[in-house]
């Protein structure tokens, strides 16, 4: 098919699509990893044309269908916004609000550089994610630059990590190898020894052949692999009576020996998504008594609920809001309703059309009631309490935190609703407006495994106008705000998490979480099931990339004590006098690559003591595995997402929770979703590597003895035969 180079608007010019080689992975590579399927090509002549997803090419213009569809490939999104459920690469089953790649030059930075899927994933859609809705605006088409295809994917990096992974070594298969080997040279010695005994004795060749064939197939018994199967089958009938299925036998054996069992949290440790625990309102610049709920009809018109009500990405799908399930139970919390523009509505205006909040009307207090000189519309909409939101900057994982504008109806003037980590929250604020306990306040709810959340408020200037606002830079929208109180969330432990946990503990079978989630989150998580005992300290190592000429380097800090300054070392000394507290490592996603990448002998001490390893991407994952099976663990996975397939695979045992695409890649499956499953399988793994062990001893020691007495039996035959 004849392709058409690429012609688009500024925000196109100023990219740069790094030059990617596209070897014969389309005809080589097996059909699972395309979803076959009619993309709409969007031509500069602005035709559009069908063609299969397996010819795109980077360069090529996609048109994203109004009512969703599955990527067939990594694409930038150059026009209108996008609904996305990325769970097949991230495991968080929540949708994600994709916008499109800004123009240089509208006073965001980001629009200024050349792009990268790192820097710009909020505008990225990955191959293998589901589209679920689509927004444009003015009749303009959703659209979509393809930037990767095939395995230059993420779906296609994931699929190949599944497809080819390392071989795993077992030790008990490599020496029985070996000892087959020896059988076989002693075998051959007999063999040899027959031979000559019986040309000295003039046996006749018939019976030289019968006998020293004999002693060969006495020697290397036939039926030990057939044995040795015996233990693993019956392992694997106990195991599907208790709902956990096996595509890989072998690995049951294995299993027996684990030493290290790794955990994903979300859904595998814990509950899906958090639950509301309360919240406490500051004012005057001093706390209120913690409340469950902000549901009151006293708090419904303050800046507090509004906050609430505001700072979030959720959107409506077929009617039902969607989106993070921190900022939908903080939505629900409140009671209000969210109202967003149509399809039709949106096809006619420009995006600055709002979506707007309002508060339920049993919440509002009393109607005053009408004149009869006064027109009803006025009346109606005196009595309106409605705030729309004018626009939204995202949540930032690197800022930490995410931000709106909005207006409510009938002011002149907008206000800034601020949300996000509290230490960040609380440096953008007048430092009159944070509390002087808040630092005490915050460590005495992460102490106890809250998830807190800060909020914060400012009133803009009246020079601000709602065109003037779609162009203001993120950093002087975020300045100087004014503390209003802090959100206390709580992500529930499944029942059976900390007992498992407590079990494979006096078993001494080391655990390690392994999570995309939030660094302390997963930490005061860990320290809730038991992972982390309450009197040990967690050190968290922060590594920073090469910059500017500056060697890459690692700072450490407690994570219990964030006021403490860095320590500068690159080792840190831990106790191995059970007198003294002992130690945990943590560290993100993005340390671990720098600390792969440059400081591969630290790499090693710290994946010995390292508990917590937080928003990890799917690669890492895997590498954290091969990481800890070098330092000579015999690692197992259990996790319940796609995002876990590599790492699933890769380990000695690895376990799914789901019987979607994890169970694909992952040798076990479980019925139960939850990790009791996981000694179970330990359990059965040692049953059935200590039959499968006495069955080797036994029918070598059976061969040996067999072996001898055909020697003995050999050398009568032969001096018969001399005497005849």
């Amino acid at each position: 098919m004849h392709r058409i180079p690429l012609v688009f608007s500024l925000s196109l010019t100023a990219l740069y699509f790094p030059f990617l080689s596209l070897f014969p992975l389309l005809s080589s590579s097996p059909p699972c990893l395309h979803t076959y399927c009619l993309s709409p090509l969007c031509w500069i002549i602005a035709d559009i044309e069908e063609a299969l997803s397996t010819d795109l090419v980077p360069g090529d213009v996609m048109v994203i269908p109004s009512n969703g569809t599955i990527m067939p490939c990594d694409a930038v999104l150059v026009s209108g916004t996008c609904i996305v459920n990325e769970s097949m690469l991230t495991g968080e089953s929540v949708p994600v609000t994709k916008t499109n790649l800004p123009n240089p030059g509208e006073g965001d930075k980001e629009g200024d550089g050349a792009y990268s899927m790192e820097e710009h994933k909020r505008h990225t859609l990955f191959c293998g994610t589901h589209i679920i809705q689509t927004r444009f605006y003015s009749g303009e088409l959703v659209k979509a630059v393809v930037v990767r295809t095939g395995f230059s994917t993420a779906k296609g990096q994931l699929v190949r990590s599944i497809l080819y992974p390392k071989p795993t070594d077992f030790k008990l298969y490599r020496d029985a190898y070996l000892f087959l080997l020896c059988l076989v040279a002693i075998a051959g010695i007999g063999f040899v020894y027959s031979i000559v005994l019986s040309i000295m004795n003039k046996v006749p060749a018939k019976t030289i052949i019968i006998e020293s064939l004999d002693i060969i197939t006495i020697t290397v018994p036939p039926a030990l692999p057939a044995a040795m199967t015996a233990g693993i089958v019956y392992a694997q009938r106990r195991l599907k009576r208790i709902g956990i299925f096996c595509i890989s036998p072998q690995r049951i054996n294995i299993c027996g020996q684990l030493n290290l069992v790794c955990f994903d949290k979300t859904g595998t440790l814990t509950e899906d998504g958090l639950d509301l625990w309360g919240v406490q309102r500051v004012e005057n610049g001093s706390f209120h008594l913690s409340e469950e709920n902000a549901y009151k009809e006293s708090l419904v018109k303050s800046q507090f609920v509004a906050c609430m009500a505001t700072c979030h990405s959720l959107t409506k799908i077929d009617g039902q809001l969607s989106g993070d399930p921190l900022d939908l139970k903080m939505f629900e919390a409140t009671g209000w309703i969210l109202e967003e523009a149509t399809e039709e509505e949106t096809s006619l205006h420009d995006r600055i059309m709002p979506t707007v909040v309002r508060p339920p009307k049993q919440l509002m207090p009393p109607e005053p009631v009408m004149s009869p000189e006064q027109d009803m519309e006025l009346y109606d909409l005196s009595l309106a309490y409605e705030i729309g939101i004018v626009r939204q900057f995202p949540f930032s994982s690197a800022l930490q935190r995410m931000c709106v504008v909005a207006r409510l109806l009938g002011e002149k003037r907008m206000d800034a609703y601020l949300k996000g980590a509290p230490e960040v929250v609380a440096s953008l604020c007048k430092k009159d407006t944070v509390p002087e306990d808040f630092a005490d306040v915050l460590e005495d709810y992460t102490k106890q495994g809250f998830r807190v959340i800060a909020l914060a408020h400012r009133r803009l200037e009246s020079k601000l106008t709602w065109h003037k606002v779609q162009n203001v830079n993120r950093d002087q929208m975020e300045a100087n705000m004014e503390f209003l109180g802090l959100i206390i969330m709580q992500n529930k432990l499944k029942a059976e998490t900390a007992g498992v946990l407590e079990d494979l503990r006096r078993a001494h079978i080391r655990t390690v979480m392994v999570t995309g989630d939030n660094m302390l989150t997963a930490i005061s998580v860990a320290r809730d099931c038991g992972m982390i005992p309450p009197q040990d300290r967690v050190i968290i190592a922060d590594a920073l990339p090469s910059k500017d000429g500056q060697s890459a380097k690692i700072n450490w800090r407690y994570a219990d004590k964030p006021k403490t300054p860095h320590m500068s070392a690159l080792f840190v000394r831990i106790p191995l006098s059970f007198n003294e507290k002992l130690y945990h490592f943590a560290m993100s996603g993005k340390s671990f690559a720098v600390i792969s990448e440059h400081f591969q002998d630290v790499l090693q001490k710290l994946v010995l003591h390292g508990t917590v390893f937080a928003r990890m991407a799917p690669d890492q994952k895997t590498q954290l595995i091969e990481a800890l099976q070098s330092v000579d663990y015999f690692v197992g996975m259990c996790g319940d997402g796609a995002n876990d397939c590599g790492a699933l695979k890769r380990a000695h045992g690895g376990i799914s929770l789901s019987e979607l695409e994890a169970s694909v890649a992952s040798p076990f499956t479980s019925r139960t979703p939850n990790i009791s499953c996981v000694p179970s399988l330990i359990r059965e793994g040692r049953a059935a590597l200590i039959t499968s062990f006495c069955v080797f001893k036994f029918m070598a020691l059976y061969s040996i003895i067999q072996y001898i007495s055909s020697l003995y039996s050999c050398q009568d035959i032969t001096s018969l035969w001399c005497i005849q």
